[in-house]
């Protein structure tokens, strides 16, 4: 009986929930918590249609446990979702059942084994690639969630907010999806961006995450839709899912209660509505504070001023290294502080081994202004190293990314001594690189016009033209010898369907070099589980610094695989000259 009155207030809430999106007709107040009348009426449909009751509909919203929980579903369960993704599967040659046929052990080793590496941002295209295209999940071995759970993990791991928005758009009743929804909400919020965090909400609909409901309320109440919120307060409320933290500041920001100080800090969405509700707050970061509190008080203006940091007092200045190094102060605040410290003649003259006495916020100082001092380009690269040690030795070297390089770049290259030669390499940030023209030889196969078809701005019909008219002169040279760079290029010229006269077999030997292994998942159209083994080989390596076999290896798999964009963007990179 008890299950039975509680569904009848659920049913209740929920019809007056779509009336109230309607204009009133009448004036009269509704009692909507005097059920008892109905009550056998309610009592008789609910014991025929007990059978459905799990499974059941009502006005868009599914009852998971009555005594527990509800999530808001606009159309199918969770359960019958079978295809997640966001690319169209013919933009790469691929097809939607690029996972269907492979082992989900296999998978998930792969998939383990990328994880505990930094990709290189070629890797990470592959990974977009394979991760993100639209297909039907894997189902031998592994689970939906499972597998869903590793696409989470890449897109919160990528940090790319447009790319993780699109997927929840296009992917808006995926099971278990409540991770990725509150990091994205979590991440504006924390930037002081609540319009962002609270769009999320008109795209995806499905969530049973009470995080997410006080969020959504919230939003609401921002957005002074204030019926709404009251009730889907309402109707989380009769299964008892709000904290009494949300529940004091629901009620003072709906005008029930005046505002108070009760502070939490618990997440950025109770520490958001703390400052909210309170017209004194004031918070006072401390060295473990969460970075997501830090950011929160540097775009919400309520961080301390450097310039009023007591020098005197060692965790303040520690607490400004520390939020320099997560982002959260500019490097120029915290160099401008390191200017304040007063040293003496000797310890500036006997740097190298004055600094060592200090704690080690005050010899990184004491480096910095001796720094300022010398315009000598040997000294400033060596106080420029120590320095830069000083940080790496204090876990804070993104403190002194920025403010390395602009020391680096006010030195010439020839004036680096044989022993820092790598470390100014590797500090010196490069201004940004110009984008380079192709610069065609017709004299060498790989640098020849024909790129041109790789930038798509070739026919097939011509190229094939211009392929055959090529390898015509070069067959008269009898001087010229095919490179693997040659070989690359006519091979994928091939692949995708230029027809080469057999006169010009012999010009080249190429014997494809494909595992047994790979070249049985590629028969057998495991082009996704492919793909993650090109990721994991190519690894933390960019494009420049792979050698040609082991290209020439990877473009043979994606001819066979027919993934053209990605070995394209592999030629255009490695071929041609640039000018």
């Amino acid at each position: 009986m008890k299950t039975l009155k509680q569904l009848s207030k659920y049913l209740i809430i929920l019809l007056l929930f779509c009336f109230s999106l309607k204009k009133a007709v009448s004036t009269e107040p509704v009692d909507i918590w005097n059920i008892e009348k109905k009550e056998n009426i309610v009592e008789d449909k609910s014991i025929n249609n007990k059978k459905n009751i799990d499974n059941e509909n009502y006005l868009g919203i599914k009852i998971v446990d009555q005594n527990k929980n509800i999530i808001v579903n606009n159309s199918l369960s969770e359960n019958t979702i079978k295809l997640a993704g966001l690319y169209d599967p013919a933009e790469n040659g691929l097809s939607i059942d690029m996972w269907s046929n492979s082992n989900g052990n296999d998978i998930k080793y792969t998939l383990e084994k990328i994880n505990s590496k930094k990709l290189s941002n070629f890797s990470k295209k592959i990974m977009d690639v394979a991760l993100l295209t639209n297909s039907y999940l894997p189902s031998n071995n592994i689970s939906s969630e499972e597998f869903l759970n590793f696409k989470f993990q890449y897109l919160i791991k990528k940090k790319d907010f447009k790319l993780i928005k699109n997927f929840l758009i296009k992917n808006p009743s995926l099971k278990d999806n409540e991770k990725i929804i509150r990091f994205y909400t979590d991440y504006y919020l924390s930037n002081s961006q609540l319009d962002k965090s609270c769009e999320m909400f008109d795209y995806v609909k499905i969530f049973s995450d009470d995080y997410l409901n006080s969020f959504k309320i919230y939003c609401l109440i921002e957005k002074n839709k204030k019926e709404e919120a009251q009730l889907l307060f309402d109707i989380n409320s009769e299964f008892g899912s709000f904290d009494k933290f949300f529940i004091k500041k629901f009620n003072i920001l709906m005008g029930y209660e005046k505002k108070d100080d009760l502070f939490s800090e618990k997440n950025i969405l109770n520490f958001h509505l703390s400052h909210k509700t309170n017209e004194n707050f004031s918070y006072e970061p401390k060295i473990d504070t969460p970075k997501f509190i830090w950011q929160y008080l540097s775009t919400s203006n309520l961080l301390k001023d450097s310039e009023l940091i007591n020098l005197e007092n060692s965790d303040q200045v520690k607490l400004i290294e520390s939020a320099t190094n997560d982002g959260i102060y500019d490097e120029e605040e915290l160099f401008n502080l390191y200017k304040r410290f007063q040293f003496d003649i000797n310890q500036l003259i006997n740097v190298n081994d004055a600094h060592k006495l200090l704690p080690d916020y005050q010899g990184r100082a004491l480096l910095y202004q001796r720094l300022l001092l010398t315009s000598d380009s040997s000294l400033k690269l060596n106080l420029s190293f120590m320095l830069n040690n000083s940080f790496k030795e204090s876990s804070l070297s993104n403190a002194f990314d920025e403010k390395l390089s602009k020391i680096l770049r006010t030195i010439n290259e020839d004036q680096v001594p044989s022993n820092l030669t790598k470390f100014y390499m590797n500090n010196r940030e490069t201004e940004q690189e110009k984008e380079l023209k192709i610069k065609f030889n017709n004299k060498v196969f790989h640098q020849s016009k024909l790129l041109n078809y790789f930038l798509n701005k070739t026919s097939l019909p011509k190229v094939e033209k211009e392929t055959n008219d090529l390898l015509k002169k070069i067959k008269k040279n009898k001087k010229y010898f095919f490179s693997i760079k040659d070989i690359m290029m006519i091979e994928s010229l091939k692949s995708d369907g230029v027809q080469v006269l057999k006169k010009y077999d012999n010009l080249y030997e190429y014997k494809p070099d494909v595992p047994v292994e790979i070249n049985s998942m590629i028969v057998n159209g495991e082009s996704g589980l492919v793909l993650l083994k090109i990721a994991n080989i190519i690894g933390e390596d960019e494009l420049e610094d792979i050698d040609l076999e082991s290209l020439s290896f990877i473009i043979g798999i994606l001819n066979e695989l027919n993934v053209i964009n990605l070995r394209n963007e592999i030629l255009l990179k490695v071929l041609p000259l640039k000018v």
